[in-house]
């Protein structure tokens, strides 16, 4: 007998000394692996697309105008206003030398050198348009409108892009000339507005991940209460943005997926946070397998049997979810399908791989100071959990019947949510320069000069075109776009046409990237299109009209497909159509509040002017396909015990073992998306609040009382139609 006992010893040594070898690979392959992913992260913002025309469909009529517009224009690429704004007694006949100043600064400005590139400012300007000062009706600002040829400007310099750092020395020049003088200067519009996003978005490489990580990292110290264990999935969820990483930045480069800003600060947290919600699951699971196996490579093999099915089931979900934007309209909505996924995918393999060999490397001192001992003793089975277990099993139809009124009150405030679309110029947390400018511009000019509606006509319909357009009341002015003289470079009064079309030019009242701006297209359209059916209407109110148009249209389409999905896969991992419409249902609900909360503290609290027309549907794919991750989480493990101790007694168990596991994630979870909030983007901000609070939510309220109080309801039938429904309770 002793004999077979030392022959099972020996075998367990040779699978263990064989595992400890896989285990050590495994981690020199993911080393090797961060090595070279580590240059990605340098250059990843050099590959973004951050213009709202390139995400429009073909279709859309601001994109189409775009293709005939660019024939009217000397230039082969978009041109991007830059309007530089100078503010103070600039009345020409009150204070000649002060106008003076500006004419011969605007003469000048073009012939100065950018200190990044040692070129002449003219080489990113409109070729041969000189910069013409317009001084308002008030005498108190003067307007330059400088047009920057964004195919060049757009390029990069050491890595950096140079867009942003020509309008910060345009900014600084005339800071520099002007204040002496007692002139106040901004430079805003379009190119003023999408430097400052630059900006914004420069910020994701460095201090929104090092915010993260922080975050994430004092987490983890907390739920672990460990100088040490912390580490191990912090730095596997680091390797698994690292290769997330560098995935997306070749496959941006070689332009197979569309990569913005906004994504890729969506991509860091996503990543951070799952990684670290699924190595909570694993090493939770590991733990409670240590209490029952000496050794460790058993405990992990089983550990691993226990939760590759929830982890691949939960991320193919969310990956299912992100799939289906690649059914949007929108570009920029499509791309962040495949990014997200590929996110999700790196999240799961480097958990399902280096995380377990880190742990079977560095064994059980890794948990101290509680360092788990062979007792058959499973600590989960005491505490919070296990008194919340106990509420739930003697009072289910109070606790469901409570949670859910709460949850419908809540959802009841989400029809107030305004979601009508933002301004640039309320698109940011802070006052960037450019919003400044804008809001003064619009006190002593149209609010629409520089920035004006383009439309496409037939030279015969000029007349009837700008005549039907003026009426509109938003519209101040209606001119044609005239040729300009080669000698002087003004504009003449012989109209310029192109292929039998002219260009006509409506300068709003209003802001024209705001509600009203946009609002504006329609009217335009109906009343150009009254004359003649061909005339296209085009320019940034229009296309952040048709990008509006686009993000409902896109709402409408995708989450129906998503809940279709998700239902499909949960039926197939329960094997019960009943458990997953059950489940389905209490995500959507808790989705609904979550948008009822987000009214009333984004309108009462923070004070936005309402949400993105694409909040709704970032909202819904982060928080539904990743709030079913928890009821995987759950209802998988309360399956394995239903087979075992029967529903009723299994959702109590499956409660109490996963309730703080669940909980930790949807903490970790939530924190890493509300680090969202430190970048100056109200739409991030809001997609950040909007997460953090609905996950909070589902962990803390749906999943640890809602649905276990339902399940302990119904029972075993919640099994239907698989046979697990006739069990005993």
């Amino acid at each position: 007998m002793s004999q077979e006992v030392l022959s099972e010893k020996k075998k367990s040594g040779v699978k263990g000394r064989k595992a400890l070898w896989i285990a050590i690979v495994s981690i020199l392959v993911w080393l090797s692996i961060g090595g070279f992913a580590g240059g990605a992260f340098s250059k990843i913002s050099t590959v973004q697309e951050n213009d709202n025309s390139a995400f429009l469909p073909d279709s859309a009529e601001s994109t189409i105008a775009g293709e005939v517009l660019v024939k009217f224009s000397s230039q082969d690429d978009q041109l991007f206003p830059a309007l530089l704004l100078l503010l103070g007694d600039l009345n020409p006949s009150t204070n000649a030398q002060a106008f003076e100043k500006v004419n011969q600064y605007s003469a000048t400005l073009l012939s100065k050198t950018l200190p990044e590139t040692g070129k002449p400012l003219s080489t990113y300007f409109a070729r041969g348009v000189p910069l013409t000062p317009i001084p308002s009706a008030d005498g108190k600002a003067i307007l330059i409108n400088a047009q920057l040829d964004f195919a060049v400007a757009d390029a990069n310099v050491d890595g950096e892009p140079i867009f942003p750092k020509i309008i910060e020395f345009i900014r600084e020049d005339m800071e520099k000339e002007f204040t002496s003088a007692g002139i106040t200067t901004h430079v805003t519009g379009p190119a003023g507005l999408f430097a400052d996003l630059f900006e914004a978005f420069g910020s994701i490489d460095t201090r929104l991940l090092q915010t993260t990580l922080t975050v994430v990292a004092i987490i983890l110290i907390v739920v672990y209460r460990s100088p040490v264990l912390w580490i191990l999935p912090l730095f596997t969820a680091a390797s698994a943005l690292g290769i997330a990483t560098m995935i997306v930045y070749y496959l941006a480069r070689e332009d197979i997926i569309d990569l913005n800003g906004q994504t890729q600060g969506i991509l860091d947290v996503l990543v951070l946070g799952a990684a670290t919600d699924y190595a909570l699951l694993l090493i939770a699971r590991y733990r409670e397998e240590l209490h029952h196996h000496q050794s460790r490579f058993d405990a992990m093999r089983i550990a691993l049997r226990g939760v590759v099915e929830p982890i691949i089931a939960s991320g193919s979900t969310v990956i299912a979810g992100l799939m289906v934007l690649l059914l949007s309209d929108l570009s920029s909505n499509r791309g962040l399908g495949p990014v997200g996924s590929i996110g999700i995918a790196s999240s799961m393999l480097a958990v399902l791989t280096l995380l377990p060999a880190l742990l079977i490397v560095f064994g059980r001192w890794i948990f101290w100071p509680k360092i788990p001992r062979v007792d058959d003793i499973d600590e989960k089975l005491s505490g919070l959990w296990a008194r919340v277990g106990s509420l739930v099993d003697r009072r289910p139809r109070t606790v469901w019947i409570s949670t859910a009124l709460a949850l419908l009150i809540f959802a009841g405030f989400s029809t107030t949510l305004k979601s009508d679309g933002l301004s640039q110029s309320e698109a940011f947390t802070t006052r960037t320069d450019s919003v400044i400018g804008l809001e003064r511009l619009g006190e002593h000019f149209p609010s629409g000069e520089g920035t004006p509606v383009e439309i496409v006509v037939d030279q015969a319909d000029i007349s009837s075109a700008a005549a039907a357009i003026g009426r509109i009341s938003t519209v101040a002015s209606v001119v044609p776009l005239t040729n300009v003289d080669p000698l002087t470079k003004r504009p003449t009064s012989e109209l310029k046409v192109v292929d039998g079309k002219v260009v006509l030019y409506a300068t709003l009242k209003v802001a024209p990237d705001s509600a009203e701006g946009k609002e504006s297209i329609p009217l335009i359209r109906q009343a150009a299109k009254a004359v003649n059916p061909n005339i296209l209407v085009g320019g940034q109110s229009a296309i952040g009209y048709d990008v509006d148009q686009s993000s409902r249209r896109d709402n409408r389409v995708i989450i129906p497909i998503v809940l279709l999905l998700i239902a499909v896969i949960l039926g197939f991992l329960l094997r019960s159509i009943f458990a997953a419409a059950l489940l389905l249902g209490t995500v959507v609900l808790s989705f609904a509040a979550t948008l009822g909360v987000c009214a009333l503290v984004f309108d009462n609290v923070f004070g936005f002017a309402g949400t993105d027309a694409a909040f709704p549907l970032f909202a819904f794919i982060f928080l539904v396909a990743l709030g079913i991750d928890y009821n995987i989480f759950l209802m998988t493990r309360v399956r394995e015990e239903s087979l075992k101790i029967g529903t009723r007694a299994g959702i109590i168990k499956g409660l109490t073992v996963t309730g703080g596991v669940i909980t930790s994630a949807g903490i970790v979870l939530a924190a890493t998306f509300g680090v969202l909030g430190i970048l100056p983007l109200v739409f991030l901000a809001e997609l950040g609040f909007a997460v953090a609070f609905g996950v909070l939510l589902d962990t803390i309220i749906v999943r640890s009382l809602l649905v276990p109080a339902l399940v302990r309801e119904i029972g075993p039938k919640i099994w239907w139609p698989s046979k697990l429904q006739h069990q005993e309770n």
